[in-house]
């Protein structure tokens, strides 16, 4: 088999999942959870290097026998400043800037730590690829309405770009030719709108948009403003109630799709309402990301774990099909989207970026 040895890394909050591809194909994957008893051991996020980093070395230790086999290590992108899509070196100034959680603590910045030290030692390369804060916005989208406060590019990016990447190879198109809306149906819901080759908007999937299973998406503010100084719920509650406990799950008590779908279909009639409502709401944000194109759109590709859902396609393709041709690809798949983006640098096929943002 040739092609080039890739280790993949993706930390997240529960689990760290690991690959090793050869080009785009998957050789092996595995998703080493880790139990919450466990994780509580540490006083931080950052307190889990070394654990998860052990972890990585003796998972890839057994597959591989030699890190030194690797071409390269590639990690899901952390809260590092705003970037341009892409795939990006990890180097020192953004070793630096994971490390001070500069745009905050999340698990994945230890995916590029990781990446880095054992690249490093190993002397291959290291990259992330379409991090969670790419940010291409036009300057119109940025404006809230509320001087103090600026819209911000956080959405489902790594999965968005490689998805219309994908579905512009096999158009044979070129994703710089085409105007895109991605649709990532998971835990929270993004809708972008990509013009030739940039993700020129988001709904950013933890504070607007529609809702989604545990997500409440964007609120009336008045009433929300009321709720928040209603003396009844903290700060770290009312986070916790829009982020971890909102949409479906603060109306249902479920964040099953499969089980609403099942009660909706079987005639409880709040499932029905609740299930219709997430649609319509996904729908019209659809619509409105259609004029931001302009009506200029190619195709709408719907991803994530909810696009595996007939139900959901069928009310979905209901209200937007007018729209433009669409394509599903369902599930996540960010682990071979980072396998792609660093094959295509190790390829030849395009240049490895330098992270040198704006605002550090």
């Amino acid at each position: 088999m040739s092609g080039k040895n890739i280790l993949v890394i993706n930390a997240g909050g529960s689990s760290t999942k690991v690959g090793i591809f050869v080009g785009t194909e998957e050789i092996y994957t595995e998703n080493l959870e880790h139990s919450s008893e466990h994780l509580s051991k540490y006083g931080s996020v950052e307190d889990q290097l070394s654990f998860r980093q052990e972890l990585v070395c003796k998972w890839v230790e057994e597959k591989v026998h030699n890190l030194s086999q690797l071409d390269a290590i590639v990690a899901r992108g952390g809260l590092i400043y705003p970037v341009a899509g892409g795939t990006y070196e990890i180097g020192e100034l953004m070793v630096e800037h994971l490390k001070q959680a500069v745009q905050g603590s999340h698990p994945s910045n230890l995916g590029g730590l990781i990446a880095y030290d054992l690249a490093t030692k190993y002397n291959i390369p290291a990259y992330t690829v379409d991090p969670v804060v790419v940010d291409e916005l036009n300057p119109v989208a940025r404006i809230s309405g509320l001087k103090e406060i600026e819209r911000v590019s956080k959405s489902h990016a790594l999965n968005s770009k490689a998805m219309a990447r994908k579905v512009a190879v096999e158009m044979g198109k070129e994703y710089s030719d085409l105007n895109i809306i991605t649709v990532h149906l998971g835990s929270g819901i993004s809708v972008n709108p990509h013009e030739k080759g940039k993700m020129i908007d988001v709904s950013n999937a933890v504070s607007g948009g529609p809702f989604a299973p545990e997500r409440a998406g964007g609120l009336p503010s008045e009433e929300l403003i009321n709720l928040c100084f209603s003396g009844k719920y903290s700060h770290k509650e009312m986070i916790t109630k829009l982020y971890r406990e909102g949409g479906i799950y603060s109306y249902l008590g479920t964040k099953d799709i499969r089980e609403v779908v099942a009660k909706a279909q079987a005639g409880d009639e709040q499932a029905e309402l609740i299930l219709e409502a997430m649609i319509y709401q996904t729908a019209k944000e659809i619509g409105g990301m259609a004029t931001v194109l302009k009506g200029n759109v190619d195709v709408v590709v719907i991803t994530g774990g909810m696009a595996h859902s007939a139900e959901v396609l069928k009310r979905l393709f209901e209200r937007i099909e007018w729209i433009g041709p669409v394509v599903v690809l369902p599930g996540e798949r960010e682990l071979w989207a980072l396998a792609w983006g660093a094959n295509r640098v190790l390829t030849g096929q395009e240049q490895a970026k330098v992270y040198t943002p704006d605002r550090s």
